[in-house]
């Protein structure tokens, strides 16, 4: 006669044994691993993969017009640089312009 650790209960294909129990200190483990994998991607998609970009994706970016875009140029809000007859504009001023322009929302509903 040979002891089995088996459960009498499958679930789908696969059978249940009892060295297969999470504990509280396993699913902890999973979920330090699950954030540190998806911080790395989300890492990884928001860092852009070019430091130049032309007009036609800075208005695709931000969802803006070309008069826009050429507003932002005028006004000394967005630097660029010309080279020839393109326009590039670096990522990081892109950045520095969004969070300059941040607005806070309140946070008390006084009336």
């Amino acid at each position: 006669m040979t002891l089995k650790s088996e459960r009498d209960v499958s679930y789908g294909r696969e059978k249940i044994f009892r060295d297969q129990i999470v504990t509280i200190g396993d699913l902890k483990d999973f979920k330090e691993d699950l954030l540190q994998q998806l911080s790395k991607i989300v890492a990884d998609n928001l860092t852009p993969t070019k430091k130049w970009i032309k007009s036609a994706e800075v208005r695709e970016l931000l969802g803006i017009s070309p008069g826009t875009l050429q507003n932002l140029r005028d006004n000394g809000s967005l630097p660029y640089t010309k080279v020839g007859g393109t326009i590039f504009y670096d990522v990081k001023d892109i950045q520095k312009m969004i969070s300059k322009n941040k607005v806070t929302a309140l946070t008390r509903f006084d009336r």
